[in-house]
């Protein structure tokens, strides 16, 4: 297929599908690194043109990685519907947008075409949206997933309870536990990266946040945020965890890279359905992030949009109960400044979407990138409007395990209720129950942690 088209006099040609997509991607100091981004805006807008023009059957038959060479992109490819695909693999890229911004076009119609999307179709029809286009399609989408409680409904949006310690402390985890659900943060999961990643110190922290849940009867679930090693092992041995999870990453490569592979998720998820405690019947967290395949020199040639949304494609697979990226944390190698984040944040929660996965936000950033907590709390509106489904929730918003900055217990408070969100529905009951929630707001008891420790 002859890739080229002429703009203000002048030509421009791309050699192969993947050259297109990355300079026809917003500008991202990753695609720089890499050497494969757009040399100009006029080189990018050119980029888009030809794109928009490409049918959605040549970006399945010539995936980034080759299907022959990679199990992620065998994985993507063997699950697409073949009888959906039918009905829309000569579609233009360009139709494709259209069509998803349609006011007559509905989230279970988009539902139904995402079962014959790959992550090529995803990355490209995002790369044609604007801004407002990420929010509105983003919102558009309904994804409903369920564990311990509903994630996804409209009107709602949760929080992971993220109560990280740098010596993994059961006493200074469980305070900052009971700090967040005071703020109603925690109805996404109680989530802890641990900084001892051994069975004994991972199993100890399930029991501790079990145990609160069960004191509480809290309708949520937790999760210790280990190698998906570590919790299997943990699983067998019988602790308590509510969700299994793992990053992802979009090639085999770089998910050896990670220490994982498809076949071994396909065991986790196994014992997962088998030995979680919680219902179901979505037992998985996955968390992604553009550049991670780039830092692990695992992209081939592709722009780390392509890459991300070819993970959404693969968390597919195991039906996750939530997914989310962590937008800012790899670094301003690969998101330079705010205005890269944020515009990375609103195309992954898209993507997810697209894809048919819930997706969440770690809306955040390093303290070496060019952004501050005004940016993080900009990106934290935009990715409410659009319809996101959850956001972290760290203590004073500054993580003390993993030393970077992230949404605070509060952040959710102020989001709620400037937007007229409300937690989740088992949630809200809970809240409402033990005095914390009236009518739609906060009580007066909210935000104080000390409400846990006197009953």
């Amino acid at each position: 297929m002859l890739l080229r088209t002429k703009l203000f006099g002048t030509t421009y040609e791309f050699a192969t599908l993947t050259e297109l997509l990355a300079k026809a991607n917003e500008q991202k100091s990753g695609d720089e690194q890499a050497g494969i981004a757009a040399g100009t805006v006029a080189e990018r807008v050119a980029a888009r043109h030809v794109l928009a023009e490409v049918p959605l059957w040549v970006l399945r038959e010539n995936p980034v990685v080759p299907y022959d060479d990679d199990e992620v992109t065998r994985a993507i490819d063997d699950a697409v519907n073949e009888t959906i695909y039918a009905e829309i693999k000569n579609w233009t890229v360009g139709e494709l947008r259209e069509w998803i911004l349609s006011n007559h076009t509905t989230s279970d119609m988009i539902r139904r075409v995402s079962n014959a999307l790959t992550g090529e179709m995803v990355a490209a029809v995002t790369k044609l949206m604007s801004t407002l286009d990420l929010v509105l399609g983003g919102r558009k989408i309904r994804v409903v997933t369920h564990c311990n409680n509903t994630m996804g409904l409209a009107g709602t949006l949760a929080s992971r309870n993220q109560p990280n310690h740098p010596t993994d402390s059961v006493d200074g985890i469980r305070a900052s536990t009971y700090e967040g659900l005071s703020f109603g943060s925690g109805d996404s999961v109680i989530g802890i990266n641990p900084s001892d990643d051994t069975p004994g110190s991972v199993g100890r922290l399930l029991q501790m946040t079990k145990d609160v849940i069960d004191r509480w009867e809290i309708p949520t679930q937790n999760c210790v945020l280990a190698h998906v090693t570590t919790q299997m092992e943990c699983l067998r041995k019988g602790d308590p965890a509510g969700l299994i999870f793992q990053s992802l990453a979009g090639s085999q490569k770089a998910m050896e890279s990670f220490g994982v592979s498809v076949g071994l998720m396909d065991e986790a998820h196994a014992l997962a359905k088998k030995y979680c405690w919680t219902p179901g019947p979505n037992y998985m967290y996955f968390e992604t992030g553009q550049g991670s395949a780039l830092s692990a020199d695992a992209n081939f040639g592709a722009d780390q949009l392509v890459l991300e949304a070819r993970i959404y494609s693969l968390a597919k697979r195991w039906d996750p109960y939530q997914v989310n990226t962590v937008v800012g944390f790899i670094g301003p190698e690969y998101l330079y400044d705010a205005k890269q984040i944020m515009r990375a944040g609103l195309e992954d929660h898209f993507m997810g979407k697209l894809t048919g996965i819930q997706m969440g936000c770690d809306v955040c950033y390093t303290n070496h990138a060019k952004a501050d907590q005004n940016d993080l709390e900009a990106l934290e509106v935009l990715f409410a409007s659009a319809g996101g489904s959850f956001i972290m929730g760290v203590p004073m918003g500054d993580d003390a395990m993993l030393s970077y900055q992230s949404s605070a217990y509060h952040d959710i408070a102020s989001l709620r209720q400037a937007l007229e969100l409300r937690p989740l529905p088992e949630f809200e009951c809970w809240m409402e129950e033990l005095g914390l929630w009236r009518n739609g707001k906060l009580t007066d008891k909210a935000g104080d942690a000390s409400f846990f420790l006197s009953r």
